[in-house]
């Protein structure tokens, strides 16, 4: 039952994507690193390493891609700040998956979810102001 479910998840998030705004897409990476980071708190908290160090590397993936897809022409100073914040937490995440570090998530957590208010405040029909690529 558990696989179905994960199946049935994957196949609903696919196509979530395939229909979704560039905006959403980016609201859609957002949650999910979020979601991951709260799984490898969780997976500290129970001493399970191998899941911690699962979920941190999707997490950093994730940052990763968001930080990789920022376009530098459209919007310098906006995305020159926000290379910045990608850059430190993925150091953070880096150094909170070496030391076991929840306190460390936790920091990159409130760092994220405020630029994830900022991207969720910006209104979908101008989401090609944004320092995204369309």
């Amino acid at each position: 039952m558990r696989g179905s479910m994960q199946s049935y998840r994957k196949v609903s998030v696919e196509s979530d994507l395939s229909v979704a705004s560039p905006h959403r897409v980016i609201q859609m990476l957002f949650a999910g690193a979020l979601e991951r980071l709260a799984q490898a708190k969780c997976a500290i908290e129970q001493g399970d390493i191998a899941k911690r160090g699962l979920f941190m590397g999707k997490a950093i993936g994730i940052v990763s891609g968001l930080n990789s897809s920022l376009n530098m022409d459209a919007e310098g100073e906006v995305a020159s700040n926000l290379t910045r914040l990608y850059d430190f937490m993925l150091r953070r995440m880096s150094e909170a998956n070496i030391n076991n570090d929840a306190q460390a998530i936790d920091e990159v957590v409130v760092i994220l979810k405020t630029i994830k208010e900022g991207w969720d405040a910006i209104p979908t029909d101008k989401h090609n102001l944004s320092s995204y690529p369309e």
